[in-house]
């Protein structure tokens, strides 16, 4: 009888220190104090009275960073915030090594964001975020990496800039927009021109090249209906004419127009 009740307690013993980890969980096991073991996941036996257990989570766990105040180095005042991702990679270090491993990942995450965008222009805070991220993220997982803590990726989330440096950054973006728009329409009046000339060249060196042209003008004068007369003179009589102008009388008249 005492053998049975001996058995049957033993059952029980056994039956209550089982158990069923999940699979995103560990369990750190302390035997008589002494951190041994980690186990998990699925189902486990632990020894009631002799070990005692504490629960880890290894999924990724989101951290806001909360609005921090920073003095960017060209000396603007703002304020940011950011969110933390990370992980606990390590149980045994992440439940041995420090008290509240999440506590101090959320305040080393803070010290550093202020420090490190302080390092920064703001101007390069709001263009460079993606560079800013990953020295942020690379920096705190260096002093978590004794934690057992693996930080995943670091955002910068939110940046409030006093309105007086709103006002003055929209007030450069306009002049920038305006220095574009005079650069693209200079462009164009050179290309124009360019064109221009390239085209004058062609029909001075044509000589009926100005004659057809001259009839293309009229053909489109004439589309519109209006009262306009036109009565054209051909190209080989206003050469004809230059010709026929004797050089004595041209050297007058180049006198005349000095004078």
């Amino acid at each position: 009888m005492l053998i049975e009740m001996g058995i049957a307690a033993a059952v029980l013993y056994v039956i209550s220190g089982i158990k069923v980890v999940k699979e995103y969980d560990r369990l750190v096991v302390f035997t008589l104090g002494k951190a041994n073991n980690v186990i998990g996941p699925g189902l486990q036996v632990v020894f009631r009275g002799l070990q005692n257990t504490k629960k880890v989570d290894l999924r990724i766990i989101t951290m806001g960073i909360p609005m921090q105040e920073i003095i960017t180095k060209d000396n603007i005042s703002c304020k940011t915030a950011a969110v933390c991702f990370f992980q606990v990679v390590d149980p045994y270090k992440a439940v041995t090594k420090i008290e509240d491993p999440f506590t101090a990942t959320n305040q080393i995450a803070q010290t550093t964001l202020r420090s490190i965008l302080g390092q920064h222009e703001l101007d390069d805070i709001l263009t460079e975020r993606d560079a800013i991220n990953a020295k942020l993220s690379a920096i705190i997982d260096r002093q978590t990496e004794g934690w057992g803590i693996k930080v995943i990726a670091v955002e910068i989330k939110d940046v409030e800039i006093p309105e007086q440096m709103q006002r003055a950054m929209a007030r450069q973006a306009e002049a920038e927009r305006e220095r574009r728009a005079k650069i693209v329409a200079a462009e164009g009046e050179f290309q124009a021109a360019e064109r221009l000339a390239a085209a004058a060249n062609v029909i001075s060196s044509q000589p009926g090249a100005m004659q057809l042209r001259q009839l293309q003008t009229m053909v489109e004068i004439s589309s519109e209906k209006n009262s306009t007369v036109i009565i054209p003179i051909p190209m080989e009589m206003l050469e004809y004419a230059k010709r026929a102008v004797p050089p004595s009388l041209k050297v007058v008249s180049e006198d005349k127009e000095k004078a």
